[in-house]
């Protein structure tokens, strides 16, 4: 894996994030439990994960709606 390739997992997860605790900053805690659902901690920490709300166009605008949709649904207990 190139460090091209690393990088711009780095930058979804962290892009994700970001969009996670902003959107949904009155649910502090819940987000950060969702987030440590999608990737985990510690040594099973996985950021390749938050690639699954990514698509062939890299379109930033749909990976976050599925990203808010996802979130809904896990807060709704549909997950």
């Amino acid at each position: 894996m190139g460090l091209g390739t690393k990088n711009r997992q780095n930058q979804t997860a962290d892009l994700c994030k970001e969009h996670l605790r902003g959107s949904f900053a009155s649910q502090g805690a819940l987000v950060e439990d969702f987030i440590l659902e999608i990737e985990g901690s510690g040594k099973s920490r996985d950021i390749l994960q938050w690639g699954q709300f990514t698509n062939m166009d890299r379109n930033p605008a749909a990976m976050l709606s599925r990203i808010d949709e996802k979130f809904n649904r896990w807060l709704n207990g549909d997950i």
